[in-house]
């Protein structure tokens, strides 16, 4: 495929955008996708090919947030577990049922978050004084992770939303630490489906290694802001993306 230097730098910036979206809420594929089909990509392919910025970024927002100490390690392994499983019957899913079925899923998705944050925020932003809780205390855990599990594996965009649900308000971490938990979970099952869409040949490699460019810059200034800032503007950011996310599902 053939990419012009100014798409090329477009594809870059995007990422960067998306990078910072995606590590202090969600929905930067919202951007990154639309632009990939724009190229002239199916929307698989551009499903597919989104996966390579997003492990890029992930791999660099862990590494921020472990640098400042605000990845919780002491109950990744059960946490993964569950999303690692949905990730991989999600990703599955996408490489062989039909892309019409995103646009709907996304969506849905989006205005669902939309309507929780606006009527019980606390169930996705909880106070930083809650008490954390351990995926084999809590039984929801595991249904709430595969969930979010298997919608990044399938769809991708929009699974931060999902993810930070699933652990500020199942398992009740902050946001930040939240967030750098979302980070892992997503570069884990992302790992998966880039596997399965390797093993596809869905991936364009040239937009997908702009995309991360971009997106792993983008990820590690959004974590020195997320350990500095006040936790209500995480908040406000975070459901100002959400509505965000709504318009874009809605009108891409």
């Amino acid at each position: 495929m053939d990419i012009s230097i100014a798409f090329g730098v477009l594809l870059i910036v995007l990422g960067f955008v998306a990078g910072i979206i995606n590590t202090l809420a969600g929905g930067g594929s919202n951007l990154t996708i639309p632009a990939l089909i724009v190229l002239g990509m199916p929307a698989e392919v551009a499903n597919a090919t989104n996966r390579v910025g997003v492990m890029m970024q992930s791999v660099s927002g862990v590494a921020g947030f472990r640098h400042h100490k605000r990845l919780d390690t002491s109950d990744l392994i059960p946490i993964l577990i569950p999303t690692l499983l949905g990730g991989t019957i999600g990703a599955s899913a996408a490489a062989w049922l039909p892309s019409s079925i995103i646009k709907p899923l996304l969506l849905g998705t989006m205005l669902l978050m939309a309507f929780i944050m606006l009527v019980k925020p606390s169930l996705v932003a909880p106070e930083e004084a809650a008490d954390i809780k351990k995926v084999a205390d809590t039984p929801a855990s595991w249904l709430s992770l595969g969930i979010a599990g298997f919608y990044g594996g399938f769809v991708q965009a929009g699974v931060g939303f999902v993810l930070l649900a699933a652990l500020c308000g199942t398992l009740r971490y902050d946001l930040v630490r939240g967030n750098a938990l979302k980070l892992v979970c997503t570069l884990a099952f992302t790992g998966v489906s880039l596997a399965i869409f390797v093993w596809q040949d869905l991936i364009l490699w040239l937009p997908g290694l702009l995309l991360a460019i971009g997106s792993m810059f983008g990820a590690w200034i959004a974590v020195k802001f997320a350990v500095k800032t006040n936790p209500n503007t995480l908040k406000w950011f975070l459901f100002i993306m959400t509505l965000v996310g709504c318009v874009f599902a809605y009108s891409a």
